[in-house]
């Protein structure tokens, strides 16, 4: 495992997925658990010009809502043999190692995406985002955002099968929210979107995708918004 570590801390695109990655229309939607990432995506995709960038991962599928996750469509599960290949290929755009399970997403999946004249869209956390980033400033990021502290605990809540269930994750669900949210307001180039009403933030999101100067005075209330956010997970500790 500290191999694969190393491999990941060390790994850089081609040249030739540079310039894919620099020629390609992308979209990164991000956001704490319970924003609506998913379903957002999912309805965007429904939508015809979207297409949806698979992420790898070493863990193991999960049941989501009764519902078992689906290699190839949630996301493409492999062994840690496998990234490893990969990462030796420089198969991937950019992986990363979280909690000893490695993310990544593939050269494979931007240039099918490519192939089919499709904005390509995945849900990433905000390390993603900056190896994007790097590589093309004009990639767009878009940060989603519960209304407020108290529905998205309401949202989290029912993701458990008990408040037992929800009380021993919270921490771990608080920690990773303040550092994505920290983070993505150390930056200037996040879209923020509200998702108080999930038709409006979709075709938010959708505009956004394919205008994004355009969203600019949005961008600055969603960010204080997104502040106000902030400061109250950092003050419920339980």
């Amino acid at each position: 495992m500290n191999q694969l570590r190393t491999l990941i801390d060390t790994y850089s695109p081609s040249q030739a997925t540079t310039t894919l990655v620099q020629e390609a229309q992308i979209v990164l939607l991000v956001g704490i658990s319970g924003a609506g990432k998913d379903t957002i995506k999912k309805r965007l995709l429904a939508q015809g010009g979207f297409y949806d960038i698979v992420s790898h991962t070493t863990r193991a599928p999960r049941v989501n809502n009764g519902q078992p996750e689906v290699d190839g469509v949630d996301y493409h599960f492999v062994t840690d043999s496998q990234v490893t290949d990969m990462l030796h290929q420089q198969a991937f755009i950019e992986a990363k190692y979280v909690h000893g399970t490695v993310y990544g997403t593939s050269v494979a999946e931007l240039t099918k995406a490519q192939q089919l004249g499709k904005v390509a869209i995945t849900d990433i956390d905000v390390q993603g985002v900056a190896e994007y980033k790097e590589i093309a400033p004009h990639t767009v990021a878009i940060f989603l955002l519960p209304p407020d502290f108290v529905t998205w605990q309401q949202r989290l809540k029912q993701r458990y099968a008990s408040e037992e269930d929800f009380l021993a994750e919270w921490p771990k669900r608080r920690a990773s929210a303040i550092t994505e949210l920290e983070r993505a307001l150390m930056v200037p180039y996040y879209h923020f979107v509200v998702n108080d009403d999930l038709e409006l933030a979709t075709h938010v999101v959708g505009k956004i995708a394919t205008k994004p100067d355009l969203f600019t005075r949005k961008d600055d209330e969603a960010r204080l918004a997104a502040r106000d956010i902030l400061v109250e997970i950092q003050r419920h500790r339980g």
